[in-house]
C-alpha cells in the first residue's frame, strides 16, 4: 500500500515542531488523532520514526531518513498547487521569515505589511531570533542572514549593503567626556553583543572600536542594545536603518568609525520551483533594497 501524503503531513509537522500537541495545533487536529497517525504511519513502515524523550519527540535514524521522502513529496504538492492556482492571482497562504532582530525589527515589518497589503490572502510569519535557522528542517520558509551560508542545499542571494555608527543620546554626549576621535571612547560606557553569544562574526564589532575596546552592557539581541543607548546608558554600534525611529539618537566618529555588512536572502534548494515563493522573494528583495537605502538618507 502507498504511504499517503496526509500520514506524511502529520509526520513532518510531529519532526519539524517536536510534539504532538504543537503538531496539532499546527495541522487543527487533536493530539490524539497525531498520535494514532503516527502509529499507523510506523505500523506501515514496521519501523519507529520518533523516541519520546523529555524534550519532546526525537528522530530515530528511519525517521531522519524518511524526512527526505516526506520533504520531497511536500515540495511536489505545493508546486502542483501552484501551478493549478496560475500567477494571475495574488499571493496566499503562509509564509515564514527568519531573520536577525535588528532587521526583523526595523525593515520586514513596514515591508511585509506592504506585500500583505498588496494581497489579502496573503500571511506572513517573521521569527526574530538572534541564530542561524535550519531550512532543512522547515523552521522558516527563507531567511535573512548578514553572512553567506557555506554549507546545504540552499540557493543565496545578495539582497542589499547596510552601514552601521556610532550613536548615543544627545543627553548622555553631553554629560560625559567629549568624544573627538576613537581613542576617547574608553573613557565610556560602550553597549554590544555578548562575546560568546554571537552567532555570526558580522556580528563582531568590537575590533573596529580599538585595540583592547569591550562592551559594558551586552545581549544577543539588538534591540536591547538600542534601548539601552535610547536610556542614555551609552554608546552603542547601531544600523543606520534604524536610526530615523529614534530621533533622540545622535551619530558619532562618523568618519572614523563606519561599517559596512550585506543582507543576503536565504531559501532551500528544493524552493526554486515554488512560484509563490519565488514571487514573494521577488518582492521582498525589492522592497527591502529601497526601504534600506530610504531609512539611511535620513539617518
Amino acid at each position: 500500500m502507498p504511504l499517503k501524503w496526509d500520514d506524511l503531513k502529520v509526520f513532518l509537522a510531529v519532526a519539524r515542531l517536536d510534539s504532538l500537541s504543537n503538531a496539532g495545533r499546527a495541522l487543527k487536529l487533536d493530539p490524539a488523532t497525531v498520535g494514532r497517525r503516527i502509529a499507523r504511519l510506523e505500523e506501515h513502515l514496521d519501523v519507529r520514526l520518533f523516541v519520546k524523550s523529555p524534550q519532546g519527540y526525537a528522530l530515530t535514524e528511519a525517521g531522519q531518513g524518511l524526512v527526505d521522502h516526506a520533504s520531497a513529496a511536500e515540495r511536489a504538492v505545493i508546486a502542483a498547487q501552484e501551478e493549478n492556482r496560475g500567477q494571475a492571482e495574488g499571493l496566499s497562504g503562509n509564509i515564514r521569515i527568519g531573520a536577525p532582530d535588528g532587521v526583523a525589527n526595523y525593515l520586514l515589518p513596514q515591508i511585509t505589511a506592504d506585500i500583505c497589503d498588496a494581497n489579502p490572502g496573503l500571511e506572513v510569519q517573521i521569527v526574530a531570533l538572534p541564530r542561524v535557522f535550519n531550512l532543512s528542517k522547515r523552521e522558516a520558509d527563507m531567511a535573512i542572514t548578514v553572512s553567506p551560508p557555506q554549507t546545504g542545499r540552499l540557493t543565496v542571494q545578495r539582497l542589499t549593503d547596510y552601514h552601521l555608527h556610532l550613536a548615543a543620546t544627545a543627553d548622555y554626549l553631553a554629560a560625559h567626556p567629549p568624544i573627538k576621535r576613537r581613542e576617547d571612547l574608553r573613557h565610556h560606557r560602550l553597549i554590544g553583543y555578548i562575546p560568546d553569544m554571537i552567532f555570526d562574526p558580522e556580528l563582531d564589532y568590537m575590533d573596529v572600536l580599538g585595540e583592547g575596546a569591550r562592551a559594558h552592557l551586552t545581549s544577543n539581541s539588538f534591540s536591547v542594545q538600542l534601548n539601552w543607548a535610547r536610556r542614555g546608558a551609552g554608546i552603542c554600534i547601531m544600523h543606520d536603518f534604524a536610526i530615523p525611529t529614534f530621533p533622540d539618537l545622535v551619530k558619532i566618529l562618523t568618519e572614523q568609525v563606519s561599517l559596512k555588512r550585506s543582507f543576503y536572502l536565504i531559501r532551500h534548494a528544493d524552493d526554486r520551483r515554488v512560484d509563490r515563493l519565488n514571487r514573494f522573494a521577488d518582492q521582498l528583495a525589492e522592497k527591502l533594497r529601497r526601504e534600506v537605502a530610504r531609512l539611511e538618507a535620513n539617518s
